[in-house]
């Protein structure tokens, strides 16, 4: 346990951090997620859906939760999945 105020302080600042980095993660997971059960089932907008999904994708590069070649990796695959349903 941390003894000096600076060290207590970091501790709660790294606590609310990874908490709020937890949830956007989680966020943009789910957006990806509902994007593909979308494309799966054919129900729902599978346009605004992998705009919402790129859009989460580039927030969590920018933010640095996510590398940004990851972000591209995963948008590639987004917009090919919805290519290949619609041929």
């Amino acid at each position: 346990m941390a003894n000096n105020p600076s060290a207590i302080k970091r501790i709660r600042q790294t606590a609310t951090k990874t908490e709020h980095n937890r949830n956007h993660i989680s966020k943009m997971r789910t957006s990806i997620k509902n994007y593909r059960k979308a494309v799966e089932t054919g129900e729902g907008d599978a346009q605004a859906l992998l705009r919402s999904a790129i859009s989460e994708l580039d927030s969590a590069a920018t933010k640095g939760l996510i590398h940004k070649n990851k972000a591209q990796r995963d948008k590639s695959r987004l917009t090919h999945l919805l290519n290949t349903q619609k041929a």
